[in-house]
């Protein structure tokens, strides 16, 4: 398995999660993607796009909806299997819990996306573009990025 990671994935992010995927025996190499941020060379079908929280993933699917829903046609059109990986932590790990969600910007502005508003949206997106979401804390991102690419999830 050799890992091709997005070269517009945030530097700093990159740095972390190589030396976890590389811990692992796992090579890795940084080239543009199509799709998402990371992709086993040996099966460009699949690919994960991270997200660092929820914050980021609601921040997508609301104010850059345009955007956001280009990549999953973009998967779509070729082929491609998109999983959406967050890095929430222990909280949230699954698309259930994501229900449940206490949107931190509702404190400051209760029309903010809530969580049960989010996943309704994630469910919908999943109904109609297949987009999968797995969930994982920020030290195990490496290790959940082979299990996802190596089909084990």
């Amino acid at each position: 398995m050799i890992i091709q990671i997005d070269t517009r994935e945030h530097k700093f992010e990159v740095a972390r999660i190589q030396r976890q995927i590389e811990r692992e025996g796992v090579e890795t190499f940084l080239s543009k993607l199509d799709v998402g941020d990371y992709m086993d060379t040996s099966n460009p079908t699949l690919s994960i796009d991270r997200k660092k929280n929820l914050q980021e993933l609601c921040s997508n699917v609301t104010q850059q909806h345009e955007r956001f829903k280009r990549e999953l046609i973009r998967a779509v059109e070729h082929g491609i299997h998109l999983v959406i990986l967050i890095e929430h932590g222990p909280d949230i790990q699954s698309l259930e819990d994501v229900y449940f969600w206490d949107n931190p910007r509702r404190e400051k502005s209760p029309k903010a996306t809530s969580g049960a508003q989010l996943y309704k949206s994630l469910c919908t997106m999943h109904e109609r573009y297949g987009v999968e979401f797995a969930f994982c804390e920020k030290q195990n991102t490496g290790k959940k990025i082979i299990e996802i690419l190596k089909g084990a999830t």
